[in-house]
């Protein structure tokens, strides 16, 4: 059985910020019949291809010896692109003020897509305005939360 998303992130994260990079998202995917295994991750003055190379080596390493996946994968590590996840509190905070699009598990007020600007960012929820209401949203009830910042809405 192959680890979760949760134990693959905790396997990897302290090996990316020893780096000195930031784990943006983490997710393990199926294509074309294969596991895939992407790493998104991030620093201050950005990433280059050098960068993700780095730090493709060192997880290879570390998942070569932990084998915490129970078939054959792909590990593609890359930076989050203009369109960034947000995946942590402080995501969140950092993007305060852009667009952003949020689906969440089940329904808030009648939906469960927004998409707005972020006006507000604690450790326990997000604040989007669209079209001039507000909308409180818990992190723990996120499906998938992304700014839109460099994206049209």
């Amino acid at each position: 059985m192959s680890a979760s998303p949760e134990k693959l992130k905790a396997l990897l994260e302290p090996t990316i910020e020893e780096l000195g990079y930031e784990l943006v998202h983490l997710e393990l995917a199926t294509q074309n019949r294969n596991q895939v295994l992407r790493v998104y991750i991030d620093a201050p003055g950005g990433i280059l291809v050098d960068d993700c190379a780095t730090v493709s080596r060192q997880l290879s390493v570390i998942l070569d010896v932990e084998d915490p996946l129970s078939q054959e994968y792909l590990l593609e590590v890359s930076s989050p692109g203009t369109d960034r996840p947000l995946a942590k509190p402080e995501h969140f905070q950092r993007f305060v003020g852009k667009k952003a699009r949020i689906v969440m598990h089940g329904y808030v007020l009648g939906r469960r897509r927004f998409l707005g600007i972020l006006i507000e960012a604690n450790d326990q929820f997000a604040v989007m305005e669209i079209d001039g209401e507000e909308y409180e949203l818990e992190y723990e009830g996120m499906e998938s939360a992304w700014s839109l910042s460099f994206s049209q809405v």
